[in-house]
């Protein structure tokens, strides 16, 4: 005698309706306050990038140690150095990216801003 299969019961799983009513939620609140993120990622990685470009290459630091002298707050940003270049890129991931490039004549100077 053939038996049947029971149906899959949805209810066991309830962590992916958190998942989903979580996604809602972020995407909301990443909605509403998008201009205010971006503005503060602008600021943030523009600053961090003139700072550790200063700290790097007119003071004669070491990136790890420039890092370090951040305000407070900072530690979402990536901090990448290209040598030859003798630029530094400070980035919110997804969001924002800042380069500041070192010359000879005027020191570090911050790319010009797409927006």
């Amino acid at each position: 005698m053939a038996t049947a299969k029971q149906a899959r019961d949805v209810r066991g799983l309830p962590w992916l309706k958190l998942l989903v009513v979580l996604a809602a939620i972020g995407g909301g609140v990443a909605w509403f306050y998008g201009e205010q993120i971006a503005g503060y990622s602008q600021a943030s990685t523009g600053y961090a990038a003139k700072y550790t470009c200063s700290c790097r290459h007119i003071g004669g630091r070491d990136i790890g140690h420039c890092q370090e002298d951040l305000l407070a707050g900072m530690g979402a940003l990536w901090i990448s150095e290209d040598a030859d270049e003798k630029s530094v890129t400070a980035s919110v991931p997804l969001i924002e990216s800042t380069t500041a490039i070192f010359r000879e004549s005027e020191g570090c100077v911050l790319e010009a801003w797409d927006g």
